[in-house]
C-alpha cells in the first residue's frame, strides 16, 4: 500500500514495480479504479473566465496590434476590419500580402525575355476560371508560381480527389473551392492591413477575426504569399514556417499519403463551414519573450494541485484550462507537411493555428507562443499513421466580451535529445523549466490564484526522447512559480497515471518545495553524469527525499 511506503525510511530503494502493484488509491476526488484518474477532481481546478485571460484588446497598447474595429466589438455588432480600406505596407516587418500593389511576379513576355507583371492580377485571372478537377487545380497554382511548376508534385492532392466519393467531389468542385476562392480574391476587403511579424525578442500580440483568418487561410491553400515558396539560409522567411499549403499537396510516400489526405478532409471541412456560414469571433496570438526566470534551486514554492489521467485529451479533457501544444521552435511543425502527431493533429482539426505560421518566427529558448479563442471544427480519431477525420464537431466553448473562445493554447517547444540521458544535465533541465515557465507565466495577475489550470501531458518524450517522469517533475515546478494547477494526460497508459500520481503525492507529502526538487535533479544529474548508478529517477527520488 502507498501509505506503508510512506512510513519506511526508504533504507532500501522501492523499485518501479512495487510501485505499480500497489493497491488503488481512495483519496479525496479519485476515482477507486485508479486506472482512469488520481488527484483532484475537474471541479477543484480553475478554468479561463473573463477576469483571468490575457490578453485584453488595449488599443492603447503599442504591442497589441488589432486589426478589427475594436468600437464595434464593444457594440456587439458585426466584426469590421481596421481600417475600413486597405493599407499597404511592404516592408520586412510585416507580412507581405498578395495582394499588395508591390507583389510583382516575372512572367514570360513569349519572345524569350520576362516581363514584370502584377501578381495579384494574375492570381485573380487564375482563380477566376473554372476548377473542375485537382488538374486544373494545379494548373491555376502554378501559373502564378511558374519557376517552381516543374518541381511540385500535387499527388496528396490527387489522391484525395480521387479517393472522394463522387458526391463529395461535387460538394467540393461545385461548392466549396469556388467560395474559397471568393474568401481568398476578397483579401483586401477583409483584411485590410498587412499583419505585423511577431519576430524574435519582442512580447507582441496580433487580434484578428476569424473571418480574416478564413481568408488569410483560403490564400495559404492557394499558395499566392509572396517569397514563402522556399526557405534556403538566405531568403527572407527561412526563419519562418511555410504557409502556402503546397507542401501538403505533394507526396513522397504511400505511408505519408494516407496522413495528408486525411488532414486535407479536416482543411476542406474547415473551408465549408466558414463559406456556408460566416464565423462571427476574433482570435489573439501573443509572443511571449521572457528576459527573467526563476531562481529555481531557492524556490520556496510548493507544488500546486495534481490531476493525473489515462483517459481523455488536452483538447476534449481540458477545456476552459491553458492547453500545451507540444511545439516544434517552428510553430506547427509538419502540419503543412507529413507530420501527424500532437501539435500537427490540432492544427488541423483547429485550422486557424495555422495562421501562426503566417507570421510567427523560430521559437527561441526563452519564449512561447500562446492563442487564445481558436474554434475546433473537426472530430478525429487515431494518431499518427492510423490519424483519420471522424466528422463534424460543434464548439460550444463560451466567448468573452471581444468574442474569443475561452479556450487557450500554448506553444512550447521540448529539446530534442539524440540521447536520453542528456536531458538530465543541468544546463538541459533549466532550459525545460525555464520554457514551461514562460509558457505558464501569466502577467495579467502576476500568477495569481485565479489563474487557469494546465493540460498537459508527455510533453517532448516519444521521438524527443524526453522521460515522462522528468517532464512531469519539470512542468510542476513551473506551474508551481505561477500558481497554476495542473492536469496531466497520459494518453492511455494507465501504469503512468497510477506512478506519476504516487510519486506526485510523495513529494508532497514530505512539504518538498520546488527548491529542493530542483536540487535533487541537480544531484541525480551527477549520479548520471558520472555513470554510477543505474538508478530510475522515481526510485531516486523515494530513496533521497
Amino acid at each position: 500500500m502507498l501509505s506503508e511506503y510512506k512510513a519506511k525510511t526508504y533504507k532500501k530503494k522501492p523499485e518501479i514495480s512495487d510501485l505499480c502493484a500497489c493497491a488503488p488509491y481512495t483519496g479525496k476526488g479519485v476515482i477507486i479504479d485508479s486506472r482512469v484518474w488520481q488527484g483532484a477532481s475537474m471541479s477543484e481546478l480553475n478554468t479561463l473566465d473573463e477576469n483571468n485571460i490575457f490578453p485584453s484588446l488595449d488599443v492603447a497598447d503599442r504591442d497589441h496590434v488589432v486589426l478589427v474595429d475594436v468600437g464595434q466589438l464593444e457594440k456587439k455588432d458585426k466584426i469590421c476590419p481596421y481600417p475600413s480600406t486597405y493599407c499597404d505596407k511592404w516592408d520586412d516587418k510585416h507580412v507581405r500580402m498578395p495582394c499588395s500593389p508591390q507583389n510583382l511576379y516575372p512572367m514570360d513576355d513569349g519572345m524569350g525575355g520576362k516581363k514584370i507583371k502584377d501578381r495579384w492580377e494574375l492570381i485573380r485571372s487564375s482563380l477566376s476560371k473554372p476548377i473542375t478537377s485537382a488538374e486544373d487545380l494545379r494548373i491555376a497554382i502554378t501559373s502564378y508560381n511558374s519557376r517552381y511548376a516543374n518541381k511540385w508534385n500535387f499527388k496528396a492532392l490527387t489522391a484525395f480527389f480521387a479517393q472522394s466519393s463522387p458526391a463529395e467531389r461535387k460538394l467540393i468542385l461545385r461548392d466549396i473551392l469556388p467560395n474559397m476562392v471568393q474568401l481568398a480574391l476578397d483579401l483586401p476587403n477583409i483584411c485590410t492591413q498587412p499583419p505585423p511579424l511577431l519576430a524574435q525578442g519582442r512580447t507582441r500580440s496580433i487580434t484578428l477575426s476569424q473571418k480574416q483568418m478564413s481568408s488569410l487561410l483560403a490564400n495559404a491553400f492557394f499558395c499566392t504569399f509572396p517569397r514563402r515558396n522556399t526557405q534556403r539560409k538566405q531568403s527572407e522567411y527561412s526563419n519562418y514556417p511555410d504557409i502556402n499549403f503546397v507542401h501538403l499537396f505533394q507526396s513522397s510516400s504511400s505511408r505519408s499519403l494516407s496522413r495528408q489526405t486525411e488532414k486535407l478532409k479536416c482543411i476542406f471541412h474547415y473551408f465549408y463551414r466558414v463559406t456556408e456560414r460566416e464565423p462571427s469571433g476574433c482570435v489573439t496570438f501573443h509572443r511571449r519573450s521572457l528576459d527573467a526566470f526563476p531562481d529555481w534551486a531557492t524556490s520556496r514554492r510548493r507544488l500546486t494541485k495534481l490531476r493525473t489521467s489515462s483517459r481523455g485529451t488536452i483538447e476534449d479533457d481540458g477545456t476552459g484550462m491553458l492547453q500545451v501544444d507540444f511545439a516544434n521552435e517552428l510553430i506547427g511543425g509538419g502540419v503543412l507537411g507529413q507530420g501527424c502527431v500532437q501539435e500537427e493533429i490540432r492544427f488541423v482539426i483547429c485550422p486557424e493555428l495555422i495562421v501562426s505560421r503566417l507570421f510567427t518566427e523560430v521559437i527561441r529558448d526563452d519564449e512561447c507562443v500562446v492563442i487564445t479563442g481558436c474554434e475546433r471544427f473537426s472530430r478525429y480519431k487515431g494518431y499518427a499513421d492510423d490519424f483519420v477525420w471522424d466528422g463534424n464537431f460543434v464548439d460550444k466553448t463560451s466567448s468573452d466580451r471581444w468574442h474569443r473562445r475561452l479556450n487557450q493554447l500554448v506553444a512550447i517547444d521540448a529539446t530534442h535529445f539524440k540521447q536520453s540521458k542528456e536531458q538530465f544535465r543541468e544546463k538541459w533541465l533549466r532550459r525545460e523549466t525555464n520554457k514551461a515557465y514562460c509558457g505558464f507565466f501569466d502577467r495579467s495577475n502576476g500568477g495569481g490564484s485565479a489563474a487557469a489550470a494546465v493540460a498537459t501531458g508527455n510533453w517532448g518524450c516519444g521521438v524527443y526522447r524526453g522521460d515522462p517522469h522528468l517532464k512531469l517533475l519539470l512542468q510542476l515546478m513551473a506551474a508551481a512559480e505561477c500558481n497554476r494547477d495542473v492536469a496531466y494526460f497520459t494518453f492511455g497508459n494507465s501504469k503512468l497515471c497510477r506512478e506519476m500520481f504516487e510519486m506526485y503525492e510523495f513529494l508532497v507529502g514530505k512539504g518538498v518545495t520546488v527548491g529542493n526538487l530542483w536540487n535533487l535533479l541537480v544531484l541525480y544529474e551527477e549520479l548520471v553524469k558520472c555513470e554510477t548508478t543505474d538508478k530510475q529517477l522515481a526510485p531516486f527520488l523515494y530513496e533521497n527525499v
